[in-house]
């Protein structure tokens, strides 16, 4: 490994210890069936640089909303296209999205909102397992990004034993 090359994808807590934080986090790990805190914070992350790039491009273009949106354009295509933001959004709603609006883009979420579990917890045991195809292609992570597009295309592997209607693993009307 090269000198300089960072590993870790999440900045913790500067305050490690303070419970109105803890029972905040706990609640979005229960939610959203998160593994462990670290999942939260690398959403945390995330969200941190596109506010950090969305205040960039507000700020290369001395306060002009309009000229950083074109110059942002790209930026807020990709925001658009894996569903972060809406098609009526702009730069400006960049800077006021949540955490929450990352982690219902995971496909744990994702999968789950549409009936490939009865938990969070076991959306995410199924696509880690392999039991899950994204647009016909499997897919084990649990935190990946779905595509607005690709949303209706989660399905159950048809090589899965889960495909099958009458598994009893599967929610009624899966």
């Amino acid at each position: 490994m090269t000198l300089g090359t960072n590993t870790k994808f999440y900045e913790t807590p500067n305050h490690p210890f303070q419970g109105e934080r803890i029972a905040e986090e706990a609640d979005l790990l229960s939610r959203y069936g998160l593994k462990n805190k670290e999942e939260l914070w690398r959403a945390q992350s995330e969200l941190r640089g596109y506010r950090r790039e969305a205040r960039r491009l507000i700020g290369e273009a001395q306060g002009d909303t309009e000229a950083a949106a074109d110059a942002g354009s790209e930026f807020l295509a990709r925001l658009k296209r894996i569903g972060v933001l809406g098609d009526g959004d702009s730069l400006d709603d960049v800077l006021s999205l949540d955490e929450t609006d990352i982690l219902e883009r995971r496909l744990q979420t994702v999968a789950y909102r549409n009936g490939i579990g009865n938990t969070p917890e076991q959306a995410r045991q199924f696509i880690v397992h392999g039991h899950v195809t994204v647009d016909g292609a499997r897919v084990g992570a649990p935190s990946s990004k779905v595509d607005v597009a690709d949303e209706d295309a989660i399905e159950f592997d048809d090589t899965s034993p889960l495909s099958d209607d009458l598994h009893p693993e599967r929610a009624e009307g899966q």
